[in-house]
């Protein structure tokens, strides 16, 4: 493991420093926080005026003013009242205001809620339905345009309740729901969250017979299916500023809270300084571990006693606000009873890359020897755009095999499928493993055609099939669907680079592209096989070696593995039933069968791979070769994805916080794999995505050099085609950075599934005009036209509904161009071109 993978300081993820003081010179603690039209609004509270000791003496004092801050570093300004004074309410930042929940004063708990909005200077205060019954020291949390309330005290002689209520903010009549009440103990102080579709609370206080018991038990509920027990927290924990800090995509903080070390000293304190916790606790939603991920900037010198504002406190009783994408920790409890008037800022920050000499060296010499490669073969490479589109059709079979299988084999593989089996389970497998019933029908049904018309852009066939207009049509489509994936295949690996040697991501996307772009005019399709060949053995070792390494650097080891991962459904390769909205097992058949057929029948960055054989049983050969090879792979990457799963569930203080879930494979490889390995993985990783890349680019070029160049330009000489195919290769590493750029902004969840819509989407209705030409005589070019305009128009509706799962976009794509193209075929007949196809078959 490499050195100071374990972080140990909260610095690295996050840069403290402070904002302006609060107004009040003793500070206030139970105040309620959050942001209303971009300012910092802090309101009500309590303090100890004027004492530096109140643990000795000293009366609470309670308040009712409004205070705003506008701008870091600016002045505090008293913007309004409340409707008494009074604190120790649930505050949540709602849209464009502050909504208070509850609290109290000395004498009352109170079922107030309402919202502060700042607009002109003031703040205008909005009565929202009361609470159920009245309560203090609750916790609660904003999840889907709802809020929920948790636990508390309903009157100041009362218990700990767990009381669990909800109010839905979207449109209509609003009221409180009771909701089922949260198990274990009653409680107060604990800590919400919200992440993944659940609301999590988190430890708290119990009260018995007015003494304190701190717990560290933790609950997660999901709408519709109720609480479940999680993993308990290290230690026992409440009063944390809440609520809980969402991190990156998987991890919920806590900064700080009182973990109850001083509930029964806090009348001996003299010259001692216990103050709370200053931990920072992080929760993953994904493995359901907890670490100590650092510690807050917190000063326990003695003297603080008699300065109790000198000095930086971590602060428990204080809401936790997001401003301006920081993490705000406004006022609180100091110490046991001594209030802050400190306002903490906390600015998330990625850690730098952890890339040495060796990891370095090992890269530069790797893209060498790639570049040699593809020099030594493009200096055999004729001059002519056969040479340059097919390879002069003298690649052995097993490396145009290799080559499909590599082509398929970029980012969107070593990145997307282990994050995606990481994050769930098992049962997107299946979306590979079809390609073991596609591989005989394309054999068997579309080769024949493609070899015996010796096309070079397989949309030819639809022009001899159909007419001009089709293959126009199929060409553009492609050339559509491949620019949308050009961009996913630029922007993964240059997040890759990013995390791993923490350069902007900006800077990666355009020196990838740069890089591909120079090697794609240069290398040909020739270039790019022989490339792939090479990548294919190393990246499957890479991936086998990764596997490993996580296998037998956890306790447990292998066995473990698969015992730990079997327990918690994470090999599941099947959900059962009939719904069409969810991945249950006939919707993944069906849809992974059908996007394998759009992939291998009508993609010419793969048909263009057994185009460049000699002979059509080297074709065949060369698609059955990809088909064994993706067996094996299938099982390694998602075997890579449960293992990230099993470490970093065993060292989830190794993991990273702000990380993405696609984020994960990359940040192990870079943080865990010894020095001068993961530099070897991730070069191997990039010289593949970099050639998948520049195959993209070959194939596009030679679909717009031939579909488009040709047909419109005629007397075109093969030196001149040439010379479009290689300038067109230019913009297309221009628009395929700009679509990567763009991707940086998207924030998917989960690439993958992005990667399967877009499939769905540009790719089905195209793979339904070969089906309709080669299985349907009577459809002819009228209606097929007809029928994926129609059929594309029907799936973008289907993409609008969430009824219908993205797997079965390409259902509605194939099968709905080829019934509808029979129908527009049955309408608008064309006798003519009929009998000539019928004389071909």
């Amino acid at each position: 493991m490499k050195s100071g993978a374990q972080h140990t300081a909260s610095d690295v993820f996050f840069n403290w420093t402070e904002t302006t003081a609060l107004p009040d010179a003793d500070g206030l603690a139970g105040s309620y926080a959050g942001v209303s039209n971009g300012a910092l609004i802090m309101a009500g509270g309590t303090n100890f005026p004027g004492n530096k000791r109140p643990w000795t003496e000293g009366v609470k004092t309670w308040y009712d003013t409004i205070w705003v801050l506008e701008k870091e570093g600016g002045s505090w300004k008293a913007a309004g009242k409340l409707p008494r004074p009074m604190g120790y309410g649930v505050s949540l930042t709602v849209g464009n205001g502050l909504l208070c929940i509850g609290g109290g004063d000395a004498t009352a708990n109170y079922k107030d809620v309402f919202l502060l909005t700042y607009t002109n200077g003031k703040v205008t205060t909005e009565n929202l339905p009361a609470l159920p019954a009245p309560v203090i020291n609750a916790c609660g949390v904003l999840f889907n345009g709802t809020v929920y309330v948790a636990g508390g005290i309903p009157s100041p002689t009362g218990g700990t309740t767990n009381n669990f209520w909800s109010l839905s903010l979207q449109g209509g009549a609003k009221e409180w729901q009771q909701l089922p009440a949260l198990p274990g103990a009653g409680r107060m102080l604990a800590m919400a969250g919200a992440m993944d579709g659940k609301v999590y609370v988190f430890g708290g206080v119990e009260l018995q017979q007015g003494l304190r018991k701190y717990l560290k038990d933790a609950w997660a509920y999901q709408p519709g299916q109720g609480w479940k027990r999680i993993a308990d927290l290290p230690y026992p924990l409440a009063a944390a500023p809440t609520p809980a800090y969402p991190a990156g995509q998987s991890h919920l903080l806590l900064f700080g809270g009182d973990d109850g070390a001083n509930a029964t000293r806090v009348a001996e304190l003299k010259d001692a300084h216990p103050g709370f916790s200053n931990n920072v606790l992080a929760y993953n939603t994904l493995t359901d571990a907890w670490s100590i991920m650092g510690a807050m900037p917190a000063d326990t010198k003695p003297d603080a006693v008699e300065n109790p504002h000198g000095s930086v406190y971590a602060p428990v009783t204080t809401p936790l606000v997001i401003w301006n994408n920081k993490v705000i920790l406004p006022g609180g409890e100091a110490r046991p009873a001594v209030r802050s008037k400190k306002v903490l800022v906390a600015s998330p920050q990625q850690p730098g890359g952890r890339f040495g000499t060796w990891d370095w060296s090992v890269i530069a010499i790797y893209f060498l020897l790639v570049i040699a490669i593809s020099v030594v073969v493009s200096r055999k490479m004729g001059d002519s755009t056969s040479d340059f589109f097919l390879g002069g059709q003298k690649i052995p079979w097993w490396a145009a095999g290799l080559s499909i299988f590599g082509s398929k084999l970029s980012a969107l593989t070593f990145i997307a499928i282990p994050a995606k089996a990481y994050a769930t389970d098992w049962v997107y497998i299946l979306n590979n493993l079809m390609i073991i019933v596609v591989a005989p029908i394309v054999t068997m049904f579309y080769l024949p055609y493609f070899r015996k018309l010796k096309l070079t852009s397989v949309y030819e066939y639809l022009q001899i099939r159909f007419d001009t207009r089709v293959k126009l049509l199929g060409s553009l489509t492609f050339v559509l669907f491949q620019l949308s994936r050009l961009g996913v295949v630029i922007y993964l690996p240059a997040l890759v680079l990013s995390t791993v040697t923490g350069t902007n991501i900006f800077a990666c996307i355009l020196l990838t592209t740069i890089v591909t772009t120079a090697y794609s005019v240069l290398g040909g399709i020739e270039a790019v096989v022989w490339t792939e060949v090479m990548q294919v053995f190393v990246l499957l070792g890479g991936a086998l070696v990764s596997f490993f390494f996580m296998a037998y650097n956890t306790d447990g080891g292998l066995s473990g593995l698969v015992q730990e991962a079997w327990q918690n459904d994470k090999l599941k390769v099947a959900n059962l039933g009939w719904s069409i909205s969810q991945p249950v097992l006939w919707v993944v058949l069906v849809g992974a069968f059908l996007t394998n057929l759009v992939t291998y029948t009508s993609d010419q960055v793969v048909v263009q791979r057994y185009l460049t054989t000699s002979t059509e049983k080297e074709a065949r050969r060369s698609i059955y070769t990809n088909a064994l090879m993706v067996i094996p792979a299938t099982f390694i990457f998602f075997g890579v994805g449960t293992a990230l799963w099993y470490f970093f569930r065993h060292h989830p203080g190794s993991l990273n916080p702000h990380g993405r879930t696609d984020d994960v494979f990359p940040w192990f490889i870079s943080q865990q794999l010894p020095a001068g390995l993961s530099g070897l993985v991730i070069a191997g990783l990039f010289a593949a995505t970099m050639s998948t890349i520049s195959s993209s680019m070959n194939s596009i070029a030679t679909v717009l050099t031939t579909d488009f160049y040709k047909t419109f330009r005629k007397t075109a000489t093969d030196q001149q085609s040439l010379r479009f195919a290689k300038i067109v290769t230019v913009f297309l590493g221009i628009i395929g950075c700009g679509i990567a750029m763009y991707l940086v902004y998207l924030q998917n969840a989960s690439i993958w599934d992005q990667y399967l819509k877009i499939i769905g989407l540009f790719g089905g209705c195209l793979a339904g005009m070969f089906a309709a030409g080669i299985f349907f005589p009577r459809i002819n070019s009228r209606g097929v036209f007809a029928g994926f305009i129609a059929s594309s128009i029907v799936l973008y509706f289907v993409q609008q509904s969430s009824a219908i799962s993205f797997f079965l976009y390409p259902l509605f794509a194939v099968v709905g161009c080829v019934l509808m193209g029979y129908l527009f075929s049955l309408i608008f007949p064309d006798k003519q071109r009929q009998l000539v196809v019928e004389s071909r078959a």
